[in-house]
């Protein structure tokens, strides 16, 4: 069974820069890349999407989707903290017998 290769970001940005600005056809890249042509036409669209955030590496978001991590990871212990405290509402206001 074969293991699968990791790219970094200089190279998949070399692949890239070699269809988009160099103007070499893609399955030609590929080949001298010894990568498939469908991986290269994957990055290809990661890159024209979003050239500056494109391949942020292994563990890394996108800033845009670390905040929206870190906003929901908040709106979780917020709403931990009302439930925690309607439960000693309830606790409370009951009257003693």
């Amino acid at each position: 069974m074969s293991k699968r290769r990791k790219y970094d970001r200089a190279f998949k940005l070399e692949a890239v820069k070699l269809v988009t600005e160099r103007k070499t056809p893609l399955a030609e890249a590929a080949r001298n890349l010894g990568i498939h042509e469908n991986l290269l036409r994957k990055w290809k669209k990661q890159y024209l999407e979003d050239a500056a955030d494109s391949f942020p590496g292994k563990g890394r978001l996108k800033p845009q989707d670390e905040e929206l991590r870190r906003l929901r990871r908040h709106l979780a212990d917020v709403e931990q903290e009302r439930d925690i405290l309607k439960k000693a509402l309830a606790i409370f206001s009951k009257e003693p017998k």
